[in-house]
């Protein structure tokens, strides 16, 4: 078996879980259990892609959410009816204003929108290096940000975007997830992954044995912003009503503690990081609301859930800094590190 086929047991086991779910969850959980399960798998696909270039290329992206919003706005103006249109936003140019797209077209449309701003972007952007890069693609993120706002005709502004078609559900989002864990899986345990990692770890000696740097950081740079697209045109269909507030700050902060929780270089790691905390927070947002335990009662102490996820970070930071599986990954037989795991035939 070529080692570029071997996936790491989390990516395999994540697949078949996700298959079940889809079909089974909905038969026997209910609508609240669901949407965690919705919630989750949603959060996944936002922190892999965001793995790409955070964790295996080593370019520490703060602007990976604006994609997520040039996304869902993308989708959700080209699924509205020509009615919804007409009515919310009535000077559309001439194109827009008559294109009614169905769902999965829809979401493709916004994933190859956001690649080809990532092209735009990224092509300037990945030329630099350390905090330099985090800065600049924070500035992205205001950039869209101010740009959501002002464009009134597109996006109705800082008023709520609403009539989004509530399409996304458990088969579809699992779908999507299992789709970003194939094709990321292959792509990094591949030659070119090998020269993603090799760019992270030293830029100059991967400069030096002739890998393009500004070329791998761009490919990695452009795939995930595709599937922060696709993530993004999955939240609208899910929300329904969302504004540019909604794509920001709070989410660039929630995703990439996902991220760093579990583990930056790791696909296992994104995963797991992303159920801790979506688990973690929906028990914690349970229990602030009061509850007794072997006759103490407990008060509502609304907001406390906040405090005790940050404690829980900063207590991982100190004692497992790499987050929980750090640079390595689940496979069948052993846990490796993404660097040496699984071997590249050449």
């Amino acid at each position: 078996m070529r080692a570029g086929l071997r996936l790491p047991l989390t990516v395999a086991i994540g697949i078949v879980l996700a298959a079940l779910v889809a079909i089974g969850a909905p038969l026997v959980l209910s609508d609240y259990l669901t949407r965690i399960l919705i919630l989750i798998a949603l959060n996944s696909i936002l922190v892999l892609c965001l793995s790409l270039s955070n964790g295996f290329t080593g370019v520490f992206s703060l602007g990976h959410v604006g994609f997520v919003g040039a996304g869902a706005y993308a989708s959700g103006i080209l699924s509205l009816t020509v009615q919804q249109k007409a009515a919310l936003l009535p000077h559309l140019p001439g194109l827009l204003s008559s294109l009614s797209l169905p769902f999965l077209p829809a979401t493709l449309a916004a994933g190859l929108f956001t690649a080809l701003l990532a092209v735009i972007v990224g092509y300037p952007l990945m030329r630099l290096s350390g905090y330099f890069v985090s800065v600049a693609t924070m500035g992205f993120l205001i950039i869209v940000n101010v740009v959501l706002i002002n464009a009134v005709d597109f996006t109705r502004g800082s008023r709520t975007f609403t009539g989004v078609p509530l399409q996304t559900n458990l088969p579809w989002v699992m779908a999507w997830l299992v789709v970003t864990l194939l094709l990321l899986a292959r792509l990094v345990y591949s030659p070119f992954g090998r020269s993603m990692m090799a760019v992270r770890d030293d830029t100059i000696a991967a400069g030096a044995v002739g890998i393009d740097v500004l070329r791998t950081r761009l490919i990695a740079f452009v795939i995930g912003a595709f599937f922060a697209g696709v993530g993004g045109s999955l939240y609208a269909h899910y929300l329904g009503s969302f504004s540019p507030i909604t794509f920001y700050f709070a989410m660039t902060l929630n995703l990439i503690a996902m991220l760093v929780l579990g583990g930056m270089g790791s696909l296992s790691g994104a995963l797991i990081g992303v159920v801790c905390v979506s688990l973690l927070s929906e028990v914690l947002r349970s229990a602030e609301r009061g509850f007794s335990l072997l006759g103490v009662t407990v008060p509502p102490l609304f907001g406390a859930s906040q405090i005790v996820l940050g404690i829980v970070f900063i207590l991982i930071m100190i004692f497992r800094p790499k987050g929980i599986m750090g640079d390595r990954e689940l496979t069948f037989g052993a846990t490796k590190t993404s660097a040496s795991s699984p071997s590249i035939e050449r």
